[in-house]
Formats: structure tokens, sequence, C-alpha cells
């Protein structure tokens, strides 16, 4: 996926690539090629409720783009959480 298709989705949207690549192939989806998540990070941050779209970390909820990177992500936990996908930040 190139960057303006990513800039598309949400801004800072990224590409699993790095170390939470794997991961992020095996987790259950939530729905049809997504899976909902807790991504926790290293500076103790905590977002409940983020998008994982095909690989993608496309969309934070409740936030217009995505506050974080690969990098920054000390652990992902699979939540299954469902939101008004309509809802804009």
């Amino acid at each position: 996926m190139d960057q303006n298709t990513l800039l598309r989705i949400r801004r800072g949207a990224f590409q699993f690539s790095g170390k939470w690549q794997s991961k992020v192939k095996s987790l259950p989806e939530s729905g049809m090629g997504y899976v909902v998540v807790s991504v926790m990070l290293n500076d103790g941050r905590k977002f409940n409720q983020a998008v994982i779209d095909t690989g993608v970390m496309s969309r934070v909820r409740g936030l217009p783009d995505i506050p974080f990177t690969e990098d920054d992500i000390a652990g992902i936990v699979v939540t299954h959480d469902k939101w008004d996908w309509k809802e804009v930040p």
C-alpha cells in the first residue's frame, strides 16, 4: 500500500512491517479483513479501540489521526469491541 493510500485512510496510518507484522497477521478477525484491538504504547498510553485493517493500523476511535507509530507499540490485545463506524472524530 502506498503512502497516499495510507493518508486517505487516516493521517498517520501505517502498514505493519516491523516486529509486529507476524503478530498482526495471526490476530483473529473481528469482521471481514479487520480486527479491533487495544494498543499499549511504550510511554504507558493505551488506546482501547483501534482498527487494524488488512495489516494496516487504520484508525483509533475518537481520533482524526493515528497518534503513534509501529515502533511506539508495547502491546496489542484483541478486543473485538464494536462502535458506529460512521462516527466522526
